[in-house]
C-alpha cells in the first residue's frame, strides 16, 4: 500500500449544493409531537436554535435512516437525509400518521441544502463564528445550521428556498465537491445510504456518541433494542475511518486478516482525497476485534486499508476490546 498524504483543508472557503442531501418536510400544530414518538430524538423541545441529529429505526432497531432535524417555525419541522433513501422514509412515516394534525412531504426539490466551508465565506453569509455545534441561526433568507469543525474548518448547511439558495451562492467561491465530500467522511458523522439501510443499530456508527440518541426522550420503534445495547454493553462494532489506494463504495465489505472467510465490517459514506486521487477515505462500520489487523476492502485479496483518526473518542469500555 503506497503512502497516504491526507491534504491541509485550513485554506478551503466556499459554498456548493449538496445534492446528495434530501429534505423531508413535515408540517402542522402536531408534526413535532408525532415525530417526537418516531425518532431516536428529542423533537419536542427542539427550538429554531438547534439542529439535532436523530435516527429512524425498525423495530428491530436498525436504521432506516439517518437525520438533521431543524424546527425553523413550532409547526414546520425539515428534516435532512440522504436524498436515496427520503421518498421511502416519507412514504413509512406518513403511514403512521393517522389522525396527527401533520403532514410529510418529500421537499427535497423545493427546500435547498448548501453546504459552507471556511471562516471567509461564513463570514460573508453573516455566521456567527463563536457558536457551537448544531446551533442554528437565520441568515440569508435561510436557516444556518453549524457543523462540527473538521480539521480545523468550520463548516455550516444552509437551508432555504431556491432562489435564496442561489443568492447565497452568487455571493461565494465555488467549493469543489470533492472537498466537501471529503471533510463529510472526515468528520466521522455517519450517514445512512442506500446501500446500508437496515444495516446498523445506532451504536454501531456512533451515533449516541455524536448526539444521535436521547436516552431520556419516551419511546420509539426500536428503541427497547437501542438501549439494551446502551446499558448491556453488547456494542461489539463502531464507526471508523480508513484510508486506501483507491475510493471505496458504500456498502462494500472489509475483511480482516484474522478472519478472511467472513465480512468484519462494511463501508458507510465514502469519498476521494482532494488532490490524491484515486486514493479514498472512508467511514466505515467495523468490528472492534477487527481494528487491529489488516484490513482488505471488497474481499480478503482485495484493497488493503488503513485505520485513521476519528475526531471523536470512542468509549474506554470500546477502547479494553
Amino acid at each position: 500500500m503506497s503512502e497516504i498524504h491526507l491534504p491541509d483543508p485550513t485554506s478551503w472557503s466556499g459554498a456548493l449544493q449538496v445534492s446528495d442531501l434530501g429534505v423531508i418536510q413535515a408540517q402542522g400544530d402536531e408534526a413535532a409531537a408525532f415525530l417526537h414518538g418516531q425518532l431516536s430524538q428529542d423533537v419536542n423541545s427542539q427550538t429554531a436554535t438547534q439542529a439535532r441529529l436523530a435516527a429512524y429505526c425498525s423495530v428491530k432497531g436498525r436504521m432506516l435512516g439517518s437525520l438533521l432535524n431543524l424546527r425553523p417555525q413550532p409547526d414546520l419541522l425539515w428534516l435532512l437525509a440522504d436524498r436515496d433513501t427520503v421518498p421511502a422514509l416519507v412514504k413509512r412515516l406518513s403511514m403512521f400518521v393517522l389522525r396527527a394534525k401533520a403532514k410529510l412531504t418529500d421537499a427535497s426539490d423545493s427546500v435547498s441544502v448548501l453546504g459552507v466551508v471556511g471562516v471567509a465565506a461564513g463570514t460573508t453569509l453573516g455566521a456567527a463564528l463563536d457558536t457551537a455545534p448544531w446551533s442554528v441561526q437565520p441568515v440569508a433568507g435561510g436557516q444556518l445550521a453549524r457543523l462540527p469543525d473538521v480539521l480545523g474548518v468550520p463548516r455550516w448547511l444552509w437551508v432555504g428556498d431556491a432562489a435564496a439558495a442561489q443568492a447565497c451562492l452568487a455571493q461565494l467561491p465555488a467549493l469543489p465537491a470533492e472537498q466537501w465530500q471529503w471533510l463529510d467522511v472526515m468528520s466521522g458523522i455517519p450517514r445512512v445510504q442506500q446501500a446500508t439501510v437496515e444495516q446498523f443499530v445506532p451504536q454501531m456508527i456512533n451515533y449516541e456518541l455524536i448526539g444521535g440518541v436521547n436516552f431520556q426522550k419516551g419511546c420509539y420503534p426500536g428503541q427497547e433494542v437501542v438501549a439494551r445495547s446502551q446499558y448491556r454493553g453488547t456494542t461489539k462494532r463502531r464507526a471508523f475511518i480508513v484510508h486506501a489506494d483507491q475510493a471505496l463504495t458504500p456498502g462494500q465489505e472489509l475483511f480482516s486478516e484474522a478472519d478472511p472467510g467472513q465480512p468484519a465490517g462494511v463501508v458507510i459514506n465514502a469519498a476521494t482525497i482532494p488532490g490524491a486521487a484515486p486514493q479514498g477515505s472512508a467511514l466505515v462500520e467495523l468490528k472492534l476485534a477487527a481494528r487491529g489487523t489488516a484490513l482488505r476492502a471488497g474481499s480478503a485479496e482485495g484493497v488493503p486499508v488503513q485505520l485513521g483518526a476519528l475526531p471523536y473518542s470512542l468509549p474506554t469500555d470500546d477502547a479494553s476490546e
